[in-house]
């Protein structure tokens, strides 16, 4: 070999050598910049928030107590057989034999089938149709539950479903449509899971309420908010007293409770107020006080026995309380006191104002038919009047509130073609036919008398208590009552055979 062959191949296993270095760190490299770009995930966001308070508890523990309430009623026939068309009961009239209108009316109209039987009875009698659902809750272990009134008024049948949902049939005990409350019993051998009635005078506006029932059909749902306001007013009976909330309270929710956050019933929910028909979170449930009476009653007797006074009564404006002396326009101003009431054998008058009960303060006139409608009848109760410009008491023993009232009669008579101006009230009036009082025959439009409602055909009793016959009598009464330093007088009208107060300013320096 020579020395250019050694050198060659000296050089080829250098390059040979470098060559597989090279190889070696390529590969080397790779893994290096594979390892460095492999991705590194981060953790989840979580964040530390404070814990607020939940209902599940409450809701786990209440709701085999809440059912659903199933309505069911049997369809009324809307007309009688052979009624229809002057064709009389036994018979086609004087329809010859095969006249096709005897098959029309046998076939069709359900009058017979050619044995003097109407079609209706041949299909048999009519099955209950539903015509309601809402929400109940059990108030004991062998099966009595409470609903609202309006949700089983109509019904002949009525089935619950449970939260599991088994389904029972109950029956009626007990309704009162005056709180818009019913009692229906389960009779099963089944002990139920069942609530009970809070305290809710401890219950403050702000307080958390968790309302279960059956909105839309749709069976248990839960949902929360809290008491808005209390002593609520809506319209929908004498004993007015709702507790406000903004829980979401729908159409079917009607009957279900809401619990406070310790499983006990603060409310049964009975209306919504909403122009859409949806909720707009303003619901109102009767209060659990109210319930509580009444379910009593309702599983005694199937009825409520109330107090009964037989006073037809007004509130006490400021006007009217000061026309009458009173420091504040508090109570209830007695319109009218019916014949042969405890009232009446007491000795409470129209005119009167009744600041107490029993001690108890009477904040307006929807308090006052509460309280006495909480009583048990024949209970003697001492009722605080302000008459003549003092107090004084009368103890009365309350009767039994009669199922129809009767009103107190005031005929206003027909008026005389003579007439007479009270200027400072703004009416023209004339002597009643039977002599008592003044009936209008005008309102100046621009007078208080007439924004005060004052109308043509009123009839004004008395003034400031005392009975009137003339227009000298009404402005003695005015002149008394601008001495003794009052700013208004307070005139008793009849319309309708019904009492009100109005009081009206005066000026006579």
């Amino acid at each position: 070999m020579t020395r250019n062959s050694k050198t060659i191949s000296s050089r080829s296993r250098r390059l040979t050598v470098a060559a597989a270095s090279l190889a070696i760190a390529g590969a080397t490299g790779l893994a290096a910049v594979t390892a460095t770009i492999e991705p590194v995930l981060a953790e989840a966001v979580r964040v530390e928030a404070p814990q607020v308070p939940s209902f599940a508890d409450v809701v786990s523990s209440v709701s085999p107590a809440v059912v659903s309430v199933r309505v069911k009623a049997s369809p009324e026939r809307t007309a009688d057989r052979g009624s229809a068309f002057g064709l009389p009961d036994e018979g086609f009239g004087n329809l010859p034999p095969n006249h096709p209108m005897r098959r029309f009316f046998r076939e069709f109209r359900g009058f017979g089938d050619g044995k003097n039987q109407p079609r209706a009875e041949r299909r048999g009698p009519a099955k209950p149709r539903p015509v309601s659902q809402g929400s109940g809750f059990f108030i004991s272990a062998d099966g009595y539950l409470v609903t609202n009134n309006h949700v089983v008024d109509r019904g002949s049948e009525f089935t619950i479903v449970t939260n599991d949902g088994t389904e029972l049939d109950a029956r009626l005990v007990g309704k009162d449509e005056r709180t818009d409350l019913a009692v229906l019993k389960v009779d099963s051998d089944l002990e139920f899971t069942y609530v009970d009635f809070a305290e809710d005078a401890k219950i403050r506006v702000g307080d958390w309420v968790v309302a279960v029932g059956n909105p839309f059909g749709l069976g248990g749902t839960v949902t929360a908010g809290i008491i808005s306001a209390r002593g609520r007013d809506i319209g929908a009976g004498p004993y007015d007293d709702f507790i406000q909330i903004d829980a979401a309270v729908n159409r079917g929710n009607s009957g279900g409770p809401a619990f406070d956050l310790s499983g006990q019933v603060v409310g049964i929910n009975t209306a919504i107020f909403s122009p859409s028909g949806g909720n707009v979170g303003i619901a109102f449930a009767i209060p659990s006080s109210t319930a509580k009476q009444v379910v009593e009653g309702l599983i005694k007797d199937g009825s409520v026995a109330r107090g009964w006074l037989g006073v037809e009564i007004q509130p006490v404006t400021r006007d009217i309380a000061e026309s009458l002396g009173l420091k504040f326009d508090k109570g209830a101003i007695v319109a009218n006191a019916q014949d042969d009431s405890p009232a009446t054998k007491a000795g409470i008058v129209s005119g009167d104002v009744i600041t107490q009960v029993d001690g108890h303060d009477i904040a307006s006139s929807r308090d006052l038919a509460r309280i006495i409608a909480a009583y048990a009848p024949d209970t003697q109760v001492d009722i605080t009047v302000w008459r003549d410009g003092k107090s004084q008491d009368i103890n009365v023993k309350l009767g039994k509130l009669p199922g129809d009232q009767t009103q107190a009669a005031a005929s206003p008579g027909a008026s005389t073609p003579s007439t007479d101006t009270l200027g400072d009230l703004g009416l023209t009036v004339t002597t009643a036919d039977d002599g008592k009082g003044l009936v209008v025959t005008g309102v100046d439009p621009d007078s208080d008398a007439a924004d005060r409602g004052v109308m043509t055909g009123d009839v004004i009793v008395a003034v400031n208590s005392e009975m009137i016959a003339s227009v000298e009598d009404v402005s003695k009464a005015i002149d008394a009552a601008a001495k003794a330093g009052r700013k208004s007088v307070l005139l008793q009208i009849s319309r309708d055979s019904n009492n009100r107060f109005v009081a009206l300013p005066i000026d006579r320096g």
